[in-house]
């Protein structure tokens, strides 16, 4: 069987996701449905938007369905009826219970933004980069009840480099996901592809990104905060305090230098150096409450007097 007369539904939910549909589409794979979370509220005006992926179907045409969980009897049901070869799944955000992963014949695959069994869970692109790794990747999987834990089919890695974000490597990881899902449902059409095991113990967990984890705490080594804000940059953003109000940090690098925790050394064009409790952090690019992301040689020009030499930052708690 071709992999174009397979009944494919699928799974998904931001642009990471909405790339892999983009990639099945242009590939001119049958796309029965797709199925993405409910219109949510977003951004700072709070309005209700819908997902990368439900505006890229409607684009396209394509049937959406956008249940709130898929545990009720009416919503397996619904999914069902579409008789789908098979389901890919990519950043659906919603748990698949065994009703649903037994439903198509070739059963459902996920498009994870990491090396399995490294990085399982929900935001495994920047906690390999806050953890210092050297390598990210993804890995086409055969879905099974626990969290990423099933047997995998493909893997194509990246390296992570010195300047990486986490939208850095979520772009560069949204080009490499797409081809190996349509190399992944190649081989699954026609019977030749075969899955590895995960070994379970060398699997960590990418716990769930929120505000609190981007929270910078000078007394850690500088290099550990520089991964830090490398892997929430663009969200949620490191974060400190100046005055008692909050300090975003878009950018920094490693530097020399020795102080008190979160205490200004150097205040100049090149940059704010703040001690750590190892080493210290060149500052360059910051926003400050109500304004824009700005080159510290801008802020410098306009607001040097914040910065003093002997100023104390605030952890970002």
């Amino acid at each position: 069987m071709k992999s174009t007369d397979l009944r494919i539904l699928f799974a998904g939910t931001p642009e990471f996701a909405a790339a892999h549909l983009q990639a099945l589409i242009d590939a001119g794979l049958s796309i029965v449905g797709v199925y993405t979370q409910p219109d949510r509220p977003a951004g700072r005006g709070h309005k209700v938007a819908m997902s990368a992926v439900k505006q890229l179907a409607l684009q396209q045409g394509l049937t959406v369905y956008q249940p709130e969980k898929l545990r009720s009897v009416e919503a397996q049901q619904e999914l069902a009826a579409v008789k789908p070869d098979l389901m890919v799944v990519v950043a659906y955000g919603l748990i698949l219970p065994q009703a649903v992963l037994d439903v198509p014949r070739l059963g459902c695959i996920n498009s994870h933004a990491s090396l399995l069994p490294r990085w399982r869970g929900a935001a495994p692109i920047q906690r390999a980069i806050e953890a210092g790794d050297r390598e990210s990747g993804v890995t086409v999987m055969q879905m099974e009840a626990g969290l990423d834990t099933g047997p995998m089919l493909l893997k194509v890695g990246t390296p992570i480099s010195p300047a990486d974000t986490g939208g850095s490597l979520h772009d560069r990881l949204a080009e490499l996901g797409p081809p190996a899902v349509l190399q992944a449902i190649e081989g699954l059409a026609a019977g030749s592809l075969s899955a590895e095991a995960q070994d379970d113990t060398l699997a960590t967990y990418a716990h769930k990104l929120n505000k609190q984890a981007a929270a910078l705490d000078w007394q850690r080594p500088a290099a550990e905060l520089d991964c830090l804000i490398r892997a929430f940059n663009p969200w949620p953003l490191a974060h400190a305090s100046l005055d008692g109000k909050p300090l975003k940090v878009w950018a920094a690098q490693t530097a020399e230098g020795a102080g008190t925790p979160g205490e200004v050394l150097v205040c100049n064009k090149e940059g704010l150096l703040i001690a750590c409790g190892q080493g210290a952090l060149l500052l360059t690019r910051l926003q400050l409450p109500g304004g824009k992301p700005l080159a510290f040689s801008d802020l410098y020009n306009a607001r040097r007097e914040q910065f003093a030499p002997g100023l104390l930052l605030g952890n970002g708690q």
